[in-house]
């Protein structure tokens, strides 16, 4: 017995219905352009219209390249100065003569290659009393403070390198440091700093150590965030990741929200650890220096622009 024939009955009516919703959604489309014709053309043929089409799109072009632009900034900033922006460790002590010191602590931070043997960071990190009431209390008795040890340990390097005092600021948060090895950095890029002004609103990246030797712990493979996590923030700790290759900054972003004088504000989020680190633009230039952030305010990271910087960085130069 034959197979009703129904089936194909149905399929063409179907098609038949499918081609004249077709038609039918074609017409109104046409109707639809030639609408927006007749409504567009009077205004054309006024004048200026191609023109303005034109810049709008190129307004455009450009807003997408820029947002391009600075979402890769982080990543490239990252990939061509990381090895230029070191993790800094020492110890220091604030006390009277012939008695034992009334402070002896750590100091954890930030600094970046701003030329041949110098190192940017924050005065609170190349002479840690700076700012410490405490401390300073001492110092306003007659106590006197040094540093036992201060070292830079740059990433892909084993082996930390010492450094000396060069030129602090007379105003603000700001010191330069000399690296007492210049071959151990030969190679490295220094990095750029800005000539312009910044722009509250503008995108920025902030490089740096926050949290110091248990930043970079927490970040490190399962087997040795386990035989370390609980290992104290002291220089053995730091020489073991940086024989590991872990000594490694991390990257934060946000918006410049204001330019008061020489202070920088910003919601890129950070942690101690992560003093004297660059803040750069979204031409990969560094407009401040990361110095503090405010608990309990997202937005309140500070920094100190790159124009009190200069001066430093030419001070540090001249006592060569």
């Amino acid at each position: 017995m034959s197979e009703p024939e129904f089936p194909q009955e149905s399929s063409e009516v179907s098609e038949s219905w499918r081609q004249m919703v077709q038609a039918v959604l074609g017409v109104v489309l046409l109707i639809g352009a030639v609408a927006m014709f007749h409504y567009y053309a009077p205004v054309t043929a006024r004048g200026a219209q191609p023109d303005e089409l034109q810049r709008q799109v190129h307004e455009l072009t450009q807003h997408v390249a820029q947002l391009e632009k600075a979402q890769a900034m982080p990543a490239l900033v990252l990939n061509r100065y990381r090895n230029s922006i070191g993790y800094i460790y020492g110890v220091f002590q604030v006390g009277f003569a012939n008695q034992p010191a009334a402070i002896r602590a750590r100091v954890s931070g930030t600094g970046f290659l701003v030329g041949e043997g110098l190192l940017a960071t924050n005065r609170h990190v190349a002479e840690p009393w700076y700012g410490d009431s405490e401390a300073e209390g001492l110092l306003h008795r007659g106590a006197t403070a040094r540093l036992e040890s201060l070292v830079v340990f740059f990433p892909g390097s084993p082996m930390p390198v010492s450094l000396t005092p060069g030129a602090v600021s007379s105003t603000g948060d700001l010191a330069v440091l000399r690296i007492e090895d210049k071959n151990a950095v030969r190679g490295l890029a220094v990095l750029p700093l800005a000539k312009g002004e910044a722009s509250p609103g503008e995108l920025v990246t902030v490089i740096g150590y926050p949290m110091g030797i248990a930043g970079m712990v927490a970040k490190s493979p399962s087997g040795i965030y386990q035989r370390m996590a609980y290992r104290h923030n002291d220089i053995t700790a730091a020489s073991e990741l940086a024989a590991l290759s872990l000594i490694r900054p991390s990257t934060t972003c946000g918006h410049l929200g204001d330019v008061v004088g020489d202070k920088l504000s910003y919601d890129a989020p950070t942690a101690h650890g992560g003093s004297g680190g660059p803040v750069f633009n979204s031409n990969a230039e560094v407009i401040g220096v990361n110095s503090a952030y405010i608990d309990g305010f997202s937005g309140g990271t500070l920094g100190v622009s790159v124009e009190a910087l200069r001066p430093v960085v030419e001070a540090a130069e001249k006592k060569r």
